[in-house]
């Protein structure tokens, strides 16, 4: 059985389309991980367990205020 990241290095070894560029070998993985975060903060916003860092929000409100 292939792994999903071999399954996606396979993918951009080897374009479906002549013409289709390749991405860098970094960047599915990057994606995948990405996408994986923005699930879970989508589940923990869903269900209300998601907790804003007020400090740090404050902090970088302040940054642009300067």
């Amino acid at each position: 059985m292939i792994s999903q990241t071999n399954n996606t290095a396979l993918r951009t070894a080897y374009p479906s389309k002549v013409n289709e560029a390749r991405e860098p070998k970094g960047a599915n993985i990057a994606s995948q991980n990405e996408t994986s975060r923005v699930d879970q903060l989508k589940e923990a916003i869903g269900s209300g367990e998601y907790k804003v860092n007020i400090e740090a929000l404050s902090e970088k409100m302040a940054d642009s205020l300067l």
